[in-house]
């Protein structure tokens, strides 16, 4: 069975051409990045990931973790690969450097955690994880608190969970009933059960940094009074050593359709005098700062269903070329051929390739933005740039998973029967994938906070800038005389039609006629997502060929850039009238149907 190996070269175009690296190496604090050195980490991550953190992901599938007396064990391997990861300074990549980290732009971080993803996604889980954690007690967290905890979950010696869900609360938070007594010295005993947390309990690390959802006795009801609390699994003493066992222990662990070997957690609090906490921030606002935790995990989960996709691509290909099986249709031979050179093995391969390429296009522009919105010297323009990022940040986590669930399904249909048999490994990438439009955000949570918070919310505005890019993208298309272009360019002006309409009908619908928007908001996030990776295609083929036609760069890669864009344009992309169809038309039967009649 082949393991991962990165897309170096296609990661290093969207870092220099798409996301314009040169750009966020200008931003103040990063005046040692460059290219070079993207370079020598995308390289070293890419030997970690396919020498590392691949060969132990089937097995970790197959064994999974276990539970035994509250305890839980990883699978085999795993331990030793954290030891590695952590040893090797890539828990701290872009990290804070108060606290240790290395500091490096989201732009590198994303293309490293993709890979982490594409070769083990039940491993990345844990320190996607303890990164929002970090990111949480560093905006949030008390001066204490930062110094306390910090530097080991920086450096990764310690690991942080977050612990929203409980059994009657899922995606509603609003039902919270975890609680959290004060005790007069500053701390609080918490009291309550949390479900499905990620590397809630493993023997990777000393100690585990949970952040907790609960309500203290004078809370209002709903989201308003929630608050949160950073739990260590052991307390911390004064002098950074390890103290007691808190009050909070491991009930069980789920068993999963996929992602067997990253441990779910139940998690008790309090089942005797209370799980030890303190609050972070201000009381009745943890919520707002959960959030900041969640959207970090988002972005991430986004880039889970990338690395899925690439994964299964990547497994496809290589069967493809080595299964043969018919000959060839239109050829004199009657020799037997790989099924690479059947025409719908072809298509199902160019639909992974074109789609992974777009997902990580838009993964990678977004992160640019993320860096700009953060460290760029113009207030303006951080603003902008962070508009921008909260506009893609359900199109990165909810079109990149549900792409996965498509892109993984036809690599497992590439292989045809034996796609089916776990042997082959086409399954598992399938399996795995299944589980991240559900995880942080549902795709429908998304799709929500796209039409509402990011859509409508401005009127249009921010949507309306990025439609203005596109338009500008269209046009230098149009102006070109290279036949392919100008038809690529074609269909991004049939796409960018159809999600103006799309934007036009959400911003009629959101108030009064609420139930019609809702029902178009899942169309309307594919739609506006297929229409952004056909935007980045479309710049992606404007490089390549002007690097062509001045002898630049490596011309295979390039031309299959070219190719892989007229491909997205003329079989993805071209679904975008469809999609605002459905957008605009499709809400009067569902919404009809008397709930009996299902």
């Amino acid at each position: 069975m082949s393991e991962y190996i990165a897309p170096l070269k296609d990661m290093q175009f969207v870092l220099r051409e798409l996301a314009d690296l040169d750009a966020v190496a200008a931003l103040p604090g990063n005046e040692e990045v460059n290219a070079e050195l993207a370079d020598a980490i995308l390289e070293e991550a890419g030997k970690f990931a396919n020498g590392v953190l691949s060969p132990i992901n089937v097995p970790g599938d197959r064994e999974g973790a276990t539970w035994k007396d509250g305890e839980v064990s990883t699978a085999p391997g795993w331990k030793q690969a954290y030891s590695q990861f952590v040893d090797g300074g890539w828990n701290a990549l872009s990290c804070p450097t108060d606290f240790g980290g290395q500091g490096l732009p989201h732009i590198i971080s994303a293309m490293v955690e993709e890979m982490w993803n594409a070769s083990n996604t039940s491993f990345t889980l844990c320190p996607m994880l303890t990164r929002g954690a970090i990111e949480s007690l560093q905006l949030c967290g008390t001066p204490e608190q930062k110094a306390m905890y910090l530097p080991k979950m920086v450096t990764g010696e310690w690991t942080g969970s977050m612990n929203l869900t409980e059994p009657q609360a899922g995606s509603d938070l609003a039902a919270v009933r975890t609680k959290a007594i004060p005790q007069g010295d500053g701390s609080f005993r918490i009291h309550g059960q949390k479900i499905f947390i990620t590397y809630g309990e493993h023997d990777l690390t000393d100690n585990i940094v949970h952040l907790v959802l609960a309500r203290t006795p004078t809370a209002p009801e709903g989201v308003k009074g929630i608050s949160l609390f950073v739990v260590p699994k052991f307390l911390v003493n004064a002098d950074g050593s390890l103290g007691a066992r808190n009050d909070v222990r491991c009930v069980s662990i789920e068993h999963k359709l996929g992602i067997h070997a990253s441990p779910t957690c139940v998690l008790a609090f309090g089942d005797n005098d209370g799980a030890i906490g303190w609050l972070v921030g201000e009381e009745n606002r943890g919520l707002e700062y959960m959030f900041i935790m969640m959207n970090a995990a988002r972005y991430g989960v986004g880039l889970q269903g990338v690395g899925l996709c690439e994964r299964a691509t990547q497994r496809a290909v290589e069967y493809a070329r080595t299964r043969v099986q018919g000959v060839e249709q239109g050829a004199k031979s009657r020799d037997k051929v790989a099924i690479i050179r059947h025409p719908d093995v072809r298509r199902m391969l160019m639909q992974m390739k074109s789609r992974t390429e777009a997902l990580r296009a838009v993964a990678g522009v977004t992160a640019a933005a993320m860096d700009i919105a953060h460290a760029h010297p113009d207030a303006e323009v951080r603003k902008a740039q962070q508009a921008f990022v909260e506009l893609m940040i359900p199109i990165v986590k909810g079109w990149s998973t549900e792409t996965s669930l498509l892109v993984t399904s036809l690599g497992v249909q590439v292989h045809g029967g034996m796609g089916f048999i776990e042997e082959t490994g086409a399954a598992q990438h399938m399996r795995d994938a299944r589980i991240t439009t559900i995880y942080e955000g549902t795709t429908g949570i998304q799709a929500a906070d796209l039409i509402g918070r990011k859509i409508a919310r401005d009127g249009g505005a921010t949507i309306g800038l990025v439609i203005a890019q596109m338009e500008a993208v269209r046009a230098e298309l149009a102006a070109s005389d290279d036949a392919s272009l100008a038809a690529i360019g074609t269909s991004l002006e049939a796409g960018i039609a159809a999600l103006k309409s799309g934007v036009a009908f959400i911003l009629a619908h959101q108030g009064e006629a609420i139930r019609q928007a809702a029902m178009a908001a899942v169309p309307m996030l594919e739609l506006f997502g297929i229409v952004t990776g056909g935007w980045q295609m479309a710049r992606a083929a404007l490089v390549a060929k002007r690097q062509l036609a001045a002898g630049e760069g490596d011309a295979p890669f390039l031309q299959s850039k070219l190719l892989t864009a007229r491909f997205y344009a003329d079989h993805v992309l071209s679904g975008a009238s469809g999609l605002a169809y459905t957008v605009l038309n499709g809400a009067d039967a569902a919404l009809a149907m008397a709930d009996e009649q299902f």
